[in-house]
């Protein structure tokens, strides 16, 4: 066990929560026309059809990258008829996170099924709780926390992630504050082999050059009332995940009465190496709350 002084512990703890790849950000006033355009533009007509009677599919990112890993994602399930959102998670401070995400699905007039990757996990689950729209949480490879937790405890219950020994601390600005604040990265040297071993090293090289950094003290707050105790949920689990060990998958995903699909041999971004086996989960979920 690191001590909580150590400074790793510090990092990892803002750093567990995290996630890969994600979707191009949205911005709230103007994300759910968007996404209802890119539909009519690419969805095939029987698609469009289904279209205005399907929840929106509002997908959350973690730390470590940018938006663009659901894109595989996305593209099915506008194939499929659903409108997507995709917003740009600030990666600031859970509290804030969660509520910038809430205002995003305060925007859709109609239900919205909330999934969440790594970190998006715990943004889901405070962003999701109080919203009569939000019908199903979905969560790949994600953290689930039950109220007063955070990534660092839940990662530390089974062993297996190989993040603590990946990380890279950078100080950044504080306005008006004589410390500075620390981003995590993953070590783009070990970023293949950490995060997401099962994808080509000529797509990760370009995944860890912008990957996106989680503030370590904001992204370290306990979580909240957890959603999943009041919407049913989904769980992917990644058996070959290196960040977040599949063990704490399961527990987690037990704990929430989810309802779980394991997908063998996939790493900590199976939304990006395996889309298909996420997509056909929300798509359960959509037929479970219809």
């Amino acid at each position: 066990m690191v001590p909580e002084s150590h400074p790793r512990r510090r990092v990892l703890g803002g750093l567990l929560a995290a996630g890969a790849a994600t979707l191009g950000a949205t911005a709230a006033a103007t994300g759910a026309s968007a996404a209802a355009e890119a539909s009519d533009a690419e969805a095939p007509d029987a698609a469009r059809t289904t279209a205005g009677t399907r929840p929106t599919v509002v997908l959350v990112h973690g730390v470590f990258a940018d938006a663009s890993g659901w894109n595989e994602v996305i593209a099915r399930l506008l194939k499929a008829g659903f409108p997507v959102i995709a917003p740009a998670n600030p990666l600031r401070d859970l509290a804030e996170d969660s509520a910038y995400v809430g205002s995003v699905v305060d925007t859709v007039p109609g239900p919205v099924i909330l999934v969440g990757h790594s970190y998006g996990g715990e943004v889901i689950t405070n962003a999701g709780r109080g919203r009569a729209n939000v019908k199903a949480l979905v969560y790949v490879a994600a953290f689930a926390p039950d109220e007063g937790e955070n990534a660092l405890g839940l990662a530390e219950m089974f062993p297996g992630s190989r993040l603590p020994g990946a990380l890279l601390p950078r100080p950044y600005p504080i306005p008006g504050s004589p410390d500075p604040g620390i981003d995590g990265y993953i070590d783009p040297a070990k970023f293949h082999d950490v995060f997401a071993q099962d994808l080509p090293p000529s797509l990760t090289r370009v995944m860890a050059a912008a990957q996106r950094p989680g503030s370590v003290v904001g992204l370290g707050g306990p979580s909240g009332v957890p959603a999943w105790r009041t919407v049913p949920s989904w769980y992917v689990v990644a058996t070959a995940d290196r960040v977040i060990p599949p063990a704490v998958q399961r527990f987690m995903a037990e704990r929430a009465g989810s309802r779980v699909v394991e997908v063998r041999g996939a790493s900590h971004v199976v939304m990006m190496s395996r889309p298909d086996s996420v997509v056909r989960h929300i798509e359960a979920a959509y037929r479970a709350t219809r």
